[in-house]
């Protein structure tokens, strides 16, 4: 028996469960998706109390708190990489083979180590599921979880018999942002079993803003596989947004108030109005946002109650004041050299000497610039007359090529953020050593700063038996805290004589292999570095507009700036107008880069709980006739006249 109230989607998801029928719950956001799923899990728990339920997420942050929200017996949550390997990896002479069958394939989306010859393993090699890949060892990481999952699900039809015994019921959590691979294994090979159980499916198709998601599975409910029940109500966004995302969906749903009057977007009994506005500007002062009207009481210092929201990184770096880290990981010119000259000599079939001279192997080699302006002239040459490069090369000329070729820079060994819910940290972040040393040294800091000595004691292993041992760690973490504006470097050595944070194996092994990278970054200011450190710990109001989803804030500010990213383009969301301008490679991407846009920033615009500013600058008359269509005439301001300032 079913007690207490529960949502009328909710009632029509169990009429669906008791036919037998596979499930979409497809709701906007702000709709309770996620409390619907967990009513859900609390009714089944209730009516099939032995039945044995997997809900499956696309983070660990969401598998942790379905977890705690249900807490039901039976339940086995976990993220959908994990939940596959859990089902596959017993098998490990049929894992094995299927990889290496999958390795060898033309066209393979697993790619072989060594193009050109036949991948085997011996058959005492065990695979391993691991944060990397080394296909010899037998080490594989998240896409090829996907990818040998759906082969063995495919090929195997004993193991779909399995995985339908072993749960009556499969419910995946945003379902958008899982792999096409995913859903083929729960809509087409489970469906083949004779062994049948249900699969319930949550989330909004206007916020897949991830490229390798599935995005929707129409296809599977106009088959009549999937039974779709729709979430209409809104208990987030007032009334002003709410008008605004439904202009910006695409696939028909309309979200209306909820009919909750103690629904966190309602006062007295009503769906509250909120404010919102598009402002433009021709000139490059964006400090001028902050002082407009629009923005009067925003604390931008609480980063609880205001988001600001770009699209990259690389927007926000500057802003945030951690951009020459950023330009040294995501455009550092020695390593982007060393990848275009790799490409030239594998083009031209040149012969390295690993043992060579970085200088001796470069000028050996007869290359020149390739498609453009600059034909004639030696890469080299050339890349050595931009400023500041000449002393970057200067270094690492005389190295052997082959420790030359070892450089390696990716951003997201900078800026990969962990997941936390609550305080517990579900999942670490993927950072490179250097920089978890240097949150090593900046927790400690904060730990004093914030009093928090019990804490400071245990991350610093400092010994405290006389009161001399006290007041000399003191002065060292005063002394570090001082050191703000010296060299990182500076501030590594003297955290590590201090005693403070140790250079210890993981961190000396990082320098060995990254000698160039830390020679970069040791010479940038420690501040750049604690500023970094803001922003990913959450300190700060800036976001990418990516990392928000699923959040929610008091007030939100969009920039819409596209970064040099060609994914999405904001400007063919404002102007009506654009497609007959644009060539005929561009009009053929066009729909599915405007379909991407339109999504990101619905994702975006819906986080706002009462006031939405949207900043475009320097924009076409096109593109304002485009935002007073969608914003409303009177809701567009142009920021450059004086009278829009308090």
């Amino acid at each position: 028996m079913v007690t207490g109230r529960i949502d009328k989607e909710v009632e029509e998801i169990l009429l669906h469960i008791r036919k037998k029928h596979n499930f979409l719950l497809s709701g906007g956001a702000g709709s309770g998706k996620t409390y619907s799923l967990v009513q859900v899990l609390k009714q089944i728990a209730i009516l099939y109390p032995n039945a044995q339920i997997a809900c499956i997420t696309y983070t660990n942050a969401a598998a942790v708190e379905i977890m705690n929200r249900a807490n039901i017996a039976n339940l086995k949550v976990s993220t959908i990489h994990d939940f596959l390997w859990d089902n596959i990896s017993l098998f490990s002479d049929d894992l094995r083979s299927t990889l290496v069958d999958l390795v060898n394939m033309e066209n393979s989306a697993i790619r072989k180590p060594n193009q050109g010859e036949v991948f085997m393993l011996s058959r005492d090699v065990v695979i391993q599921y691991k944060e990397y890949v080394r296909l010899k060892n037998g080490e594989i990481s998240h896409d090829e979880v996907l990818v040998l999952a759906n082969e063995m699900f495919k090929k195997y039809p004993k193991l779909c018999d399995i995985l339908n015994d072993k749960y009556s019921f499969i419910f995946v959590d945003e379902y958008q942002d899982t792999s096409p691979l995913v859903i083929d294994i729960l809509l087409k090979y489970l469906q083949k079993s004779k062994h049948r159980n249900i699969v319930g499916f949550f989330g909004d198709s206007m916020q897949s803003i991830y490229e390798k998601g599935v995005g929707n599975i129409e296809e599977y409910v106009s088959q009549g596989i999937v039974y779709k029940i729709e979430k209409e109500q809104n208990r987030r966004n007032p009334n002003t947004i709410i008008k605004l995302a439904n202009k910006l969906r695409v696939d028909g749903l309309e979200q209306k108030e909820s009919d909750d009057t103690d629904a966190p977007n309602m006062v007295d009994g009503k769906l509250k109005e909120g404010t919102l506005k598009f402002l433009y500007s021709y000139n490059n002062d964006l400090s001028v946002i902050k002082k407009s009207k629009w923005c009067e009481g925003w604390n931008f210092n609480d980063a609880g109650q205001t988001k600001e929201l770009r699209l990259t990184h690389n927007l926000i770096a500057s802003e945030a004041g951690f951009d020459k880290l950023m330009q040294i990981y995501d455009n550092d010119p020695i390593f982007k050299f060393k990848k275009e000259f790799k490409k030239a000599a594998e083009r031209k079939k040149y012969l390295i000497d690993n043992n060579a001279t970085v200088d001796e192997v470069i000028r050996g080699m007869d290359w020149k610039y390739e498609r453009r302006p600059n034909i004639g002239k030696q890469h080299l040459d050339v890349l050595l007359e931009r400023e500041g490069v000449l002393v970057l090369y200067d270094y690492i000329k005389l190295w052997p090529y082959e420790k030359f070729n070892q450089i390696y820079m990716d951003k997201d060994s900078l800026i990969d953020d962990k997941m936390e819910i609550e305080g517990v940290v579900v999942r670490e972040a993927k950072r490179d050593s250097l920089i978890q040393h240097l949150f090593k040294i900046q927790d400690i800091i904060f730990l004093y700063e914030n009093k928090m000595y019990n804490e400071l004691c245990l991350k610093t292993q400092v010994s405290i038996v006389a009161n001399s041992d006290k007041v000399r760690l003191v002065n060292d973490i005063e002394k570090l805290i001082s050191m703000e504006n010296e060299p990182i470097g500076n501030v590594v050595d003297f955290a590590d004589r201090a005693g403070l944070c140790k250079k210890d194996d993981k961190f000396l092994s990082f320098l060995e292999k990254n000698e160039y990278l830390y020679w970069r970054v040791e010479q940038i200011k420690y501040v750049e570095f604690q500023n970094l450190y803001e922003y990913l710990e959450g300190y700060t109001p800036f976001s990418t507009q990516h990392k928000i989803k699923g959040l929610e804030y008091e007030n939100v500010l969009v920039f819409l700036e596209n970064g040099g990213w060609s994914n999405y383009n904001f400007e063919y969301l404002l102007d009506n107008q654009i497609f007959s301008k644009l060539s005929r490679t561009q009009q053929a991407t066009y729909p599915r880069i405007l379909e991407r846009t339109k999504k990101l920033f619905y994702v975006c615009v819906t986080r706002t709980k009462d006031n939405l500013v949207v900043f475009y600058p320097n924009p076409t008359k096109e593109v304002l006739e485009g935002a007073a269509e969608l914003f409303g005439e009177e809701n567009c301001i142009d920021l450059d006249r004086e009278d829009v300032r308090y």
